[in-house]
């Protein structure tokens, strides 16, 4: 009875319906963005940039999500051991997956990708995932503060970055409950309907918390955050933007703000309202922030659907079969049973 009401349970919300209100939100913006763009004169421009910091930008991306597969791997430490390019790898596949996939599937996907090939339960593979999230999440609000003391912000991000330090303030108190009293988390949870996967969950995040690799990944973490500037800033120089990398900074912490709910793939025509958004709080005139966000998005978005598809074919992975058994790995997650149901199903490893 459970697990014929869990897909009920979880689908209340019609799957189009996530699906038309992110191609919504991608439609509006980039008619916002684009309202009165003179291609014809802006375009030179956009063919006159530097490439020689277009170079630095594209290489600087790629080796974002090296590092993004090293954290990876140093999180995922105690619980299996993986080879430092196989995560690389999954993490790529992922990235591909949100490029051409709605409402961020390649987070889902890449979690899957990685229990499969290092045999651990895709729950835990999605717990070390979120334990990544949180870990960027900390740093992204640590930065938009220390930002704030250079730079005056609209009150509307300030309010936003503070909503987001709260939600993180909460799940980082429940990851320290997990980590350091295991076993009343674990009691809690297994007299809850979620049962055996979430005292699965807290014991692999009590491994991960306490591990001698967790330290190293938080470094790595800040690396990955503040290399992530570079590619911002080599385009504004060879975009002839005379910006700071301080500048740089800001503009990707409203960028990435504004990429966190799940919408359209590649965040196309968000990623193009928030650069906007963030360029213009340092005078950037409106066409030259558009050609910017422009530019921007092709620069760090095409070299995601070359190396990721590389990824894809060198994994032998179809995304299509990817997609189908990373969902029906999430539909074996057990949700919260209807009151007088039969007890919690049993853990499913992907």
């Amino acid at each position: 009875m459970v697990e014929s009401a869990a897909p009920q349970a979880r689908r209340r919300i019609p799957h189009w319906v996530a699906l038309l209100v992110g191609y919504s939100i991608a439609a509006a913006s980039l008619i916002w963005v684009y309202r009165g763009f003179d291609w014809k004169s802006e375009l030179p421009r956009l063919l006159a940039t530097d490439w020689r910091w277009v170079s630095v930008a594209v290489a600087a991306d790629i080796l974002v999500y090296v590092l993004q597969g090293w954290r990876w791997k140093l999180v995922l430490a105690p619980l299996v051991r993986i080879h430092w390019l196989r995560a690389v790898q999954a993490v790529y596949i992922g990235l591909f997956a949100n490029e051409v996939l709605p409402l961020r599937s390649g987070e889902v996907i890449r979690c899957y990708v990685v229990s499969r090939w290092a045999k651990l339960p895709f729950s835990l593979s999605l717990s070390s995932a979120a334990v990544e999230r949180l870990i960027d999440g900390i740093w992204l609000v640590l930065g938009f503060y220390a930002i704030t003391f250079f730079v005056e912000l609209p009150g509307f991000l300030v309010a936003a970055a503070r909503v987001m330090a709260l939600v993180l303030a909460v799940a980082a108190a429940l990851l320290a409950y997990a980590v350091f009293h295991r076993s009343h988390a674990a009691e809690a949870v297994s007299s809850s309907r979620w049962g055996r996967l979430l005292h699965r969950i807290v014991d692999g995040l009590h491994a991960m918390g306490r591990s001698r690799t967790f330290l190293p990944a938080v470094v790595v973490s800040l690396a990955y955050l503040l290399l992530q500037i570079v590619p911002v800033w080599a385009l504004m120089r060879g975009f002839g933007l005379e910006l700071s990398a301080g500048a740089a900074a800001v503009t990707l912490v409203v960028l990435r703000l504004g990429s966190i709910p799940p919408q359209a793939p590649s965040n196309v025509g968000s990623f193009q309202f928030f650069t906007i958004l963030g360029l213009q709080l340092f005078g950037v005139p409106r066409a030259d922030a558009t050609g910017f966000a422009t530019l921007l998005f092709f620069v760090v978005t095409v070299p995601l659907w070359a190396v990721g598809f590389l990824a894809l074919v060198a994994a032998g992975l179809r995304l299509g079969d990817l997609r189908r058994k990373a969902q029906e790995s999430m539909d074996r997650i057990p949700v919260p049973a209807p009151a007088g149901a039969a007890g919690p199903n049993p853990p499913q490893a992907a």
